[in-house]
C-alpha cells in the first residue's frame, strides 16, 4: 500500500524521533541531538545520533540513517506498512483506507504541484516583462535586490484578467485544475472564471518539502480592498498549517538552535538576507495553534519577533495566550520586541544587522512577557489592587495544561509578587534584645537601589571573591575539565570552542587546549600538560590546579572518571550559559529602571539579582553521580 506523504509526515509530528528510538537505545541529550550507542554494533563510544528537528537518526559506525519507521524496520524486521501501522496507533492517527479513490487523490496532488509550479514560473516572467515595472520598482524600493527575488521566486501577476489562465491553458492545463489550484475566481455566480491574482506582487508559499502550495499577492495599487491576499483553502494550501520560508528554516533551526517567527514576506527575506536563515512568517494571519506547533517541532524556545508599538504588544499577548496551554518541560517561547515603528526590514536596512542580532539577543522567556503585561499599569497602592494582581496571575498559571510546568509558573509569579510587594522590614534588636535602629542609626528600610543580593558559601569558600587573582570558578570548572579529561573536547568540540569566557587568560588557555587536540587527536591528559608546561601558559596551568584543588572540585581532576567528568561539566556549561543571559538581562534592567523608575522595572531587577545569586550558588543534583569513578559527590 502507497501511503500518502502527508499521513506520513502527521505521524511524525506527532511522535518525537528520540521517544520512539529511546526504548531501545539509551539515549543522552548532547546539545541539539541525543546520543547513544549503535543498536546494530558493538561499541564503546556512542556513534548513534537522533536529531528530533529532522525527525531522523544516524549510525555513524554501521553507515546506516533513516527516519522512526526504517529504524523498526532495521531493529525490529518489520515491513515498512507493519511500522507505519504501529507508530499511526501510537500517534493516534487514523490509517488510510486502500481504495483506488485515495490513490487518485494523490495522483490530482501531485499534478496540482505541477499546476502550481508553472503559475510560479509564469509569475517570475511576467516580473520581468514590460508589464512588471511597476511590481520591479516596488522590489527596488524595498532593496529587494534580484538575487533575492529569483532566491524567493518572487513574481508579478498582471493585470488583466486571463493572463496566467491563457498560459496554463496553453500548457494543457484543465480550468478545473487551476480552480483546484486556488489560482481562478469561479463559482455559479461568475459567469466567467478569471485569474484570482491580479496587478499584485506574487510571493509562492512553500510546504514544508519545498513544494509550491500556493502564492501570497502584495497589491501595487492602493484602491483595492485588500493590501495581502492569500491562495483559498485547497488540497496543498492550508494556511493555518503553513509558515513562509519553513522547507529553508527548518534545517538553519538545527544549525542556528532556534527558529525566529516575523509578521511579513518581506520581513522574513530581510532577515534571511541578513544572515538569519532561521526565520519563518505566518501567512498574513495571527499565529495558529498547528504553526505553534510546528515551531516547537524546531526548537524548544521559538523567539517570536512583534513591533515594539502598541498593536505588536497585543500580538505578542495573544501568542502568549495562545502558548500557555499547551506548554511542556523544555517548551516555551521567547519574545524580541522591535523599536517602536519599526519592523525587521526596517530595522536591517537601517541600522543593519547587528542591530537585529541585538533585539534577538534580549529576547524575553514568557514568564517576563506574563509579568509585564499584569503589571505595566500600576497603580496598586491598596490592598484591593494587590489582590487584584495576585488573581490575575493565578488564572494565568491556572491557564497552563502540563502540572508541572503550571506549578513552577505559580511559583515564580509568587516570588515575583513577594518582590514586588515586600513586607515592611521591623527594627533589629540589639543584644539586650531592645529593638534599635538600622542603617546608621536613621530606623529607615535601605533604599531600593541598594538591596543586598546574598553570596552562596560554596562560592566564598571557593576564593571566587576573594580577590584579583582568583579565576571564576564555574569558567575554571570549564576549562580544567577539558584539560584533564581531553577525550571530552570531541565529545564537545563546538560547545566548547563557541564557549563565552569572560576571562581572557582562559579564553587564551582554551584556544591552546583546541590547537593541541587538533594537532593530535590521542593525546591524554599527561602529554597535554607537557606541552602547556613548555609553554607561556605553565604559570596559569599551576593556578588551574591550586583552584581547583583549593575549591575540592574532585569531578575536574584526571581521576574522576571520564563519565563523571562530562556530568559535571555540562552542569557547569547549563549553569554558566544561565549565569551570562542573566548578567545581560541586569545591565537591561537597570537601564530601564535608570530610565523610567517604576515599580515594575524595580521589581525585575530584583527578580534578576535574585536569579543571579541563586545561580552563582546552585548545586546541580544527578542521580547516581559519581558512580563511575566509584564515589558519591555533589558538584558546582
Amino acid at each position: 500500500m502507497r501511503f500518502p506523504p502527508d499521513f506520513l509526515e502527521e505521524i511524525k509530528a506527532r511522535l518525537p524521533a528520540s521517544s520512539v528510538i529511546g526504548r531501545r537505545v539509551k539515549l543522552k541529550r548532547q546539545g541539539r541531538e541525543f546520543a547513544g550507542l549503535s543498536p546494530f554494533n558493538q561499541e564503546k563510544s556512542a556513534s548513534f545520533f537522533v536529531n528530533d528537528q529532522k525527525a531522523a537518526w544516524f549510525d555513524f559506525s554501521a553507515g546506516k540513517n533513516g527516519d522512526i519507521f526504517t529504524f523498526l524496520i532495521e531493529t525490529e524486521g518489520l515491513t515498512f506498512p507493519e511500522a507505519v501501522e504501529r507508530l499511526a496507533r501510537e500517534a493516534g492517527v487514523d490509517m488510510p483506507k486502500a481504495d483506488p479513490r485515495a490513490e487518485e487523490r494523490e495522483k490530482k496532488r501531485g499534478t496540482l504541484h505541477d499546476v502550481l509550479d508553472l503559475a510560479a514560473t509564469f509569475f517570475e516572467e511576467a516580473l520581468q516583462s514590460r508589464a512588471g515595472a511597476s511590481a520591479r520598482g516596488y522590489l527596488q524600493g524595498r532593496a529587494l535586490t534580484p538575487e533575492l527575488q529569483r532566491r524567493f521566486r518572487i513574481g508579478y501577476a498582471p493585470s488583466e484578467k486571463s493572463g496566467l489562465k491563457t498560459y496554463l491553458a496553453g500548457k494543457n492545463v484543465s480550468q478545473e485544475q487551476m480552480i483546484d489550484a486556488g489560482l481562478l475566481i469561479a463559482g455559479d455566480d461568475v459567469p466567467v472564471s478569471f485569474d484570482r491574482f491580479r496587478d499584485r506582487v506574487i510571493f509562492p508559499i512553500a510546504d514544508f518539502r519545498g513544494r509550491i502550495v500556493g502564492f501570497g499577492g502584495r497589491a501595487l495599487s492602493s484602491d483595492v480592498p485588500a493590501k495581502y491576499l492569500n491562495s483559498p483553502e485547497t488540497e496543498l494550501f492550508h494556511k493555518g498549517s503553513l509558515l513562509y520560508n519553513g522547507a529553508e528554516a527548518r534545517k538553519a533551526a538545527h544549525d542556528a538552535g532556534t527558529v525566529i517567527a516575523v509578521e511579513g514576506y518581506v520581513d522574513v527575506i530581510r532577515m534571511v538576507s541578513a544572515g538569519f536563515a532561521h526565520t519563518v512568517a505566518p501567512l498574513g494571519t495571527a499565529l495558529t495553534e498547528r504553526q505553534l506547533q510546528i515551531l516547537w517541532r524546531m526548537a524548544d524556545e521559538p523567539i517570536l519577533c512583534f513591533d515594539g508599538d502598541k498593536a505588536g504588544v497585543r500580538a505578542a499577548g495573544r501568542a502568549a495566550d495562545l502558548a500557555l496551554p499547551q506548554l511542556q518541560p523544555g517548551k516555551s517561547l521567547r519574545f524580541a520586541l522591535l523599536p517602536e515603528g519599526q519592523d525587521p526590514d526596517d530595522l536591517i536596512r537601517n541600522a543593519g544587522r547587528d542591530a537585529m542580532a541585538e533585539v534577538i539577543a534580549a529576547a524575553r522567556p514568557l514568564v517576563d512577557l506574563l509579568w509585564s503585561r499584569e503589571t505595566e499599569q500600576g497603580g496598586f497602592e491598596t490592598p484591593e489592587r494587590k489582590a487584584a494582581l495576585e488573581a490575575r496571575l493565578r488564572e494565568v498559571a491556572r491557564g497552563i495544561g502540563d502540572e508541572s510546568v503550571r506549578r513552577h509558573y505559580a511559583q515564580a509569579f509568587g516570588e515575583r509578587v513577594q518582590a514586588f510587594f515586600p513586607p515592611p522590614e521591623r527594627p533589629a534588636r540589639d543584644w539586650r534584645g531592645n529593638r534599635g535602629e538600622r542603617q546608621g542609626g536613621s530606623g529607615r528600610r535601605p533604599d531600593h537601589a541598594h538591596t543586598a543580593i546574598p553570596v552562596s558559601d560554596r562560592l566564598t569558600r571557593s576564593g571566587m571573591l576573594a580577590g584579583r587573582s582568583a579565576l571564576p570558578l564555574r569558567e575554571v570548572v570549564l576549562v580544567a575539565t577539558m584539560l584533564n579529561h581531553p577525550a571530552l573536547i570531541f565529545r564537545h568540540l563546538d560547545q566548547f570552542a563557541e564557549l563565552d569566557l569572560g576571562h581572557l587568560a582562559l579564553s587564551e588557555f582554551r584556544s591552546a587546549l583546541l590547537e593541541i587536540a587538533a594537532a593530535d587527536h590521542d593525546a591524554d591528559a599527561t602529554a597535554v600538560r607537557e606541552r602547556l608546561a613548555a609553554s607561556r601558559f605553565a604559570a596559569l596551568l599551576s593556578r588551574l590546579d591550586a583552584q581547583v584543588a583549593a575549591a575540592g572540585l574532585w569531578t575536574v581532576g584526571p581521576a574522576a572518571a571520564d563519565d563523571d567528568a562530562e556530568k559535571g561539566w555540562l552542569q557547569a556549561l547549563t549553569l554558566h550559559h544561565r549565569q551570562r543571559t542573566l548578567h545581560k538581562e541586569l545591565k537591561d534592567a537597570e537601564a530601564a529602571l535608570a530610565g523610567e523608575p517604576s515599580e515594575a522595572n524595580f521589581a525585575r531587577l530584583v527578580d534578576i539579582q535574585k536569579q543571579l545569586a541563586n545561580a552563582e550558588g546552585m548545586e546541580a543534583l544527578i542521580e547516581g553521580f559519581g558512580s563511575s569513578s566509584g564515589r558519591q559527590a555533589r558538584m558546582l
